[in-house]
Order: structure tokens, then C-alpha cells, then sequence
């Protein structure tokens, strides 16, 4: 009988041919550490709508999404006209221009605490941006996040505390570049009372769903709590919704779950599919980066400055423009909430079938995975139960991983992000390729 990978090495030749040349140019061959896979990475050609092609010819219901950015699907085709138009006027101007007014002006109608905007290129870039905001408003150092929430790869928020040490680390960062960094078990509102209590504290950031979007549920009755007692001691509460924004509802998290931040941060769906970030929030700290004419002391000493050749990009500013309108609109966010939801009851329904040791869950139109263990099922949609879930067992990963593939399903990570454009087909294909995914662990012995 031909094996998982052996069926997953006849199907990706082509794929195959691409990572060895890969692996000559790039560390471990790939551009972004999530899309490193062994034995080799699928290659894509082309994508539209939920789905997306090899370049083997296989086809895969998409559940990357370009990691979370389109909500809309691939290539929408009024993103696509909008960008394309965009295009024929140029792709840089290196000065202002109309559509990163409008674009700004979305962003302020749509997203509760935004008063002002100002464009990055990336989420990164707006969480850098976002802490250095709320320290110069403050005038104080120490930041806080929580444990395994993650905000891009700027040097302070890669930090991580080991088992043995309380103490952040991260390598290729200098120790003493975490002395005003705190990392605090999340979902623990008296860790954070505690930490918060010396009032020295800049800011608190946290992903508003829990651990990389929502595989660690945070109850948001956590968000109030982290909000009350933010305002309490002086401290600046952020809203890293580069994931959840204008995803959770055309305002994000903060829209969804009634908890305004002081400051959010946002990417991804924010520039329609291509690169674009921004920092929003209150006018008064964002107004730390304005210039001043003829006060050359706060320009000089108390003003951040903040660059970047790409911020608001023309042709990036069109379609994150366009992309926000029709969010705005209604029914977009809907649309993938409610697929996800009937994502995560027919893959639960088909788990009790087939007694399969697992479940999965969803919030909004972000869903997860357990699987090698009996992990309870949750009443409606979103995980309700008192334990933690444990997503995948690591032994069951990347041959699921080589199944689904095999069957033409794209996870990212242990689920996926779903788009308005997934509909009824979309979730009964995944079903049908999960089923056929747990036979082939099954009949290798890899799973009970």
C-alpha cells in the first residue's frame, strides 16, 4: 500500500523541482518560517476565490488566505479592478496623494477607536510604532504582553519566557533589551493588576481572541478587565487586531466584543490583500508624530519620527480602500463567520461518526483544530470548555498535514481563516477530505 508521503511526493513532482532550487537561495528554502514543510513545500500557481492551484495541477480548498488577509477571497474582482487601475497611474509617486485619504478616512469610519491614522508596511511596523507611541505619551519604558500572543518580529515582542527563567528571551536580541518587558500568563486579570499596580507600565498589547488567533481562547470578559484597570493606572491599552481586524466585524474585535483601546494595530484585510499596515487610535497620542513648524524643540526631542518608502503605497491604498468599502457595507464578515460555523459542526458531526479522538472550534471565521486526544466538543461553535485546548498532537502534524494535501485541502497551521467567498461546497469538500485524511492515518497506525 503507497504510504502518505509517497502518495504526497507522486502528487508535487513539479513542487519538488521548485524547493531544491529553493533551497539554494533562501535558509531552509522557504520566505516566511510558517510555509517551512517537510519534505518540501507545495508551490502554488494560481489561486481565485476559496480556492488555489498547484504548480502540479492539484487543486486545494484555501484555508490560508494569504495568511489571513483576504477575507474577500482571491482576486475579488472589484479589489482587482481597483488595483489595477491604480497600476496605470503609477506604483510609486514618493509624495501624497488622494487614496491614502480616503483609505485613512475608511479606517477612522470603520474602527471604534481611531481618531487618526498613520500607514505602515506592515503589522510589524505598527506594533513598533504602537509601543513607541504609548511610550513617548506616557514618558514610561516597561511594556506588557501576554504569554505566546504574538505581534510580528520586532525586536521587544519576540520575546518569550523560558521554563526555568521569568525572564524574556529571544536569540539574536540582547538581554538587556527585555529589562521593560513583561510577559504575564494570559487570561489572568490578577497577574495583570498586579504588574500594572506600580504604575509604570507604558502599555499593555494582546491579541484580542488569544494566542495566535484565537488557538488559546481569551474570554473577553478579559479585554474589560484589561481595559478598566489599563485606565486605572495610566497605562495605554492596545488592540493588535492585525488579524482580527475588519475580520470579527467591519470594526474588528474591539467592534465585536464593545472594548475600545487606546491604540489598535492593523494589517492584512486592511490593505485589500497586498502589503500595507497602520497604527489608530486616540489623536492625542497619535499626534506625537506630527511636525510642528517653527517648534524646533518638540520636533527635535519630543516628536517620533516615523519613515517608510512604501507607507500608503498607491496601488496598496486602492485596494485596501476598496476592500474596507465593501466590508463596510455588510454581510462580508457574516458571510465567513457563518461557513466557519458550519465548517466546525460538520467536521465535529463527522468526528463523532467515525469516533475520531478530536474536535474543532471556531471564532468568528478563524477555526482550530484538537486531534490525537479526546477533546470536548464545544455546545455551539466558539470552545466553551473549562480546560485548554491542545490542538494537534506534534506526532500527527505533518502527516495530516501530507493527507490533507494529498486530498486538496491547504491548512494554516491547525485550521484556517475562511472567506465570504467559501460557501456550502467548500465545507462539504473539506469534510469529505478530513474523512478521508483520518482513513489514511488510521490504516498507517498513526492515529486510534
Amino acid at each position: 500500500m503507497t504510504s502518505i508521503l509517497e502518495t504526497y511526493e507522486a502528487l508535487h513532482g513539479k513542487s519538488r523541482t521548485l524547493a531544491s532550487r529553493a533551497a539554494r537561495v533562501f535558509p531552509s528554502g522557504v520566505t516566511h518560517d510558517a510555509r517551512a514543510f517537510s519534505p518540501f513545500p507545495i508551490y502554488v500557481e494560481r489561486a481565485e476565490g476559496p480556492r488555489k492551484w498547484d504548480v502540479d495541477g492539484n487543486e486545494y480548498v484555501d484555508y490560508i488566505g494569504g495568511h489571513g488577509a483576504l477575507l474577500l477571497g482571491h482576486n475579488r474582482p472589484e479589489v482587482m479592478e481597483a488595483t489595477r487601475a491604480a497600476m496605470e497611474r503609477g506604483t510609486h509617486f514618493g509624495s501624497s496623494h488622494d487614496l491614502e485619504i480616503a483609505w485613512g478616512q475608511q479606517v477612522i469610519e470603520m474602527v471604534p477607536c481611531a481618531e487618526r491614522v498613520r500607514f505602515t508596511s506592515s503589522g510589524t511596523e505598527a506594533t513598533m510604532m504602537a509601543l513607541r507611541l504609548a511610550r513617548a505619551y506616557t514618558g514610561r519604558d516597561r511594556v506588557i504582553k501576554l504569554q505566546d500572543h504574538f505581534h510580528g518580529w520586532n525586536d521587544l515582542l519576540v520575546g518569550r519566557t523560558r521554563e526555568d527563567d521569568s525572564t524574556p528571551f529571544s536569540v539574536g536580541v540582547p538581554a538587556s533589551f527585555y529589562s521593560t518587558l513583561t510577559v504575564l500568563p494570559s487570561g489572568d486579570p490578577r497577574a495583570l493588576q498586579e504588574a500594572l499596580a506600580p504604575r509604570d507600565v507604558a502599555a499593555v498589547i494582546l491579541e484580542p481572541t488569544g494566542a495566535h488567533w484565537g488557538s488559546h481562547p481569551l474570554d473577553p470578559s478579559y479585554l474589560h478587565e484589561a481595559r478598566r484597570l489599563t485606565e486605572e493606572t495610566g497605562a495605554l491599552f492596545i488592540m493588535d487586531e492585525v488579524i482580527t481586524g475588519f475580520r470579527m466585524a467591519p470594526g474588528g474585535a474591539q467592534e465585536r466584543y464593545g472594548v475600545t483601546p487606546d491604540l489598535s494595530t492593523h494589517a492584512k484585510i486592511l490593505a485589500g490583500g497586498l502589503p500595507g499596515g497602520c497604527v489608530a487610535g486616540r489623536a492625542d497620542i497619535m499626534d506625537f508624530i506630527e511636525l510642528r513648524d517653527s517648534d524646533h524643540d518638540w520636533n527635535d526631542r519630543q516628536r517620533i519620527s516615523h519613515q517608510g518608502t512604501f507607507n500608503a503605497n498607491p496601488v496598496c491604498a486602492a485596494a485596501g480602500l476598496t476592500a474596507l468599502r465593501l466590508i463596510a457595507q455588510g454581510g462580508e464578515c457574516e458571510a465567513a463567520d457563518a461557513t466557519a460555523a458550519a465548517l466546525v459542526r460538520g467536521l465535529n458531526e463527522m468526528f463523532r461518526a467515525e469516533s475520531v479522538p478530536g474536535s474543532a472550534w471556531a471564532v468568528s471565521s478563524m477555526w482550530h483544530l484538537n486531534l490525537g486526544y479526546d477533546a470536548p466538543m464545544p455546545v455551539e461553535v466558539e470552545w466553551d470548555a473549562m480546560s485548554e485546548p491542545q490542538g494537534v498532537e506534534a506526532s500527527l502534524m505533518r502527516p495530516l498535514r501530507w493527507a490533507l494535501y494529498n486530498h486538496g485541502v491547504d491548512l494554516m497551521g491547525n485550521g484556517g481563516m475562511v472567506s465570504s467567498a467559501h460557501g456550502d461546497r467548500e465545507v462539504e469538500d473539506t469534510v469529505t477530505a478530513f474523512r478521508a485524511a483520518i482513513g489514511d492515518l488510521r490504516a498507517e497506525g498513526l492515529l486510534a
